[in-house]
């Protein structure tokens, strides 16, 4: 199996570090012309200067803002230039945005929508952009990248965590359905706990020796996950090879826990 996206354009949010990083050097060293977003600017600049595009591919910078629909359109606009559209996008940007878990009482609304606009706002305003141009092409790939928090519980005691991965995923299986017939397809990948910026960092320091040892021991290789693993994921389900699989979340966890 030889995956490549040799002409195609792809724009990955939340690609300053992490899993969004791995994802953009994963797709442009396979021929994409990859737009790298995110709102942290010098740390973005680092995805592409590390990136090692092949076949073709290369990685531009774009400080966008994900909940922002104006920001996105613009983004959408500069990216389809080459083609006329933008072939593939995935969704990378949310997580916690800096918070921790506390009390149901002490969350505040703004804390509350603060994740929400990241996380499940912000997917549905990057595919709401990206659509007209997949649906004139008749072909297009929408990734999200939720967690194993939508599915089950979330690690980071987290209320609005927990629910906007949820939400995603419905968002993933509802798209799915409507673009189908336009030749795009929809899915989300949930991953495990994985070590890939400093917020899942100080997480693995604050189990302490002891909680690390439990959540290995859960997790069936036996190994934290790594951007890699995810990006791996992201890269078959937005190819070729996967035109027949839509409003699917796979976990990518290291296997079920008891």
């Amino acid at each position: 199996m030889n995956i490549e996206y040799t002409g195609k354009t792809a724009i990955v949010t939340g690609a300053a570090h992490g899993i969004g990083r791995a994802i953009v050097h994963g797709l442009a060293a396979n021929g994409a012309h990859v737009w790298a977003c995110d709102i942290l600017d010098d740390v973005l600049q680092e995805t592409v200067d590390t990136a090692q595009p092949q076949n073709g591919g290369s990685v531009h910078a774009s400080v966008t803002d994900v909940s922002d629909a104006t920001a996105v359109a613009s983004l959408v606009e500069k990216a389809s230039a080459r083609n006329g559209r933008v072939d593939i996008l995935v969704h990378s940007a949310g997580g916690t945005v800096g918070q921790a878990g506390q009390p149901l009482e002490s969350v505040t609304p703004e804390n509350w929508q603060a994740i929400f606009d990241v996380n499940l706002k912000g997917a549905f305003i990057c595919s709401q952009a990206v659509a007209p141009g997949m649906k004139q092409a008749g072909l297009g790939r929408i990734l999200i990248i939720s967690s194993g928090a939508g599915l089950g519980v979330s690690l980071t005691g987290i209320q609005a965590y927990a629910s906007a991965k949820a939400g995603q995923i419905g968002l993933v299986r509802q798209l799915a359905h409507e673009l189908g017939p336009f030749g795009i397809t929809v899915n989300s990948v949930a991953p495990g706990f994985i070590r890939s910026n400093p917020t899942t960092e100080r997480q693995w320091e604050a189990m302490g020796a002891e909680g690390q040892q439990r959540l290995m021991q859960s997790i069936p290789v036996k190994r934290p996950g790594r951007a890699e693993d995810i990006a791996h994921a992201v890269m078959f389900l937005v190819s070729d090879y996967a035109g027949y699989i839509s409003g699917q979340t796979l976990s990518v966890n290291g296997g079920p826990r008891r």
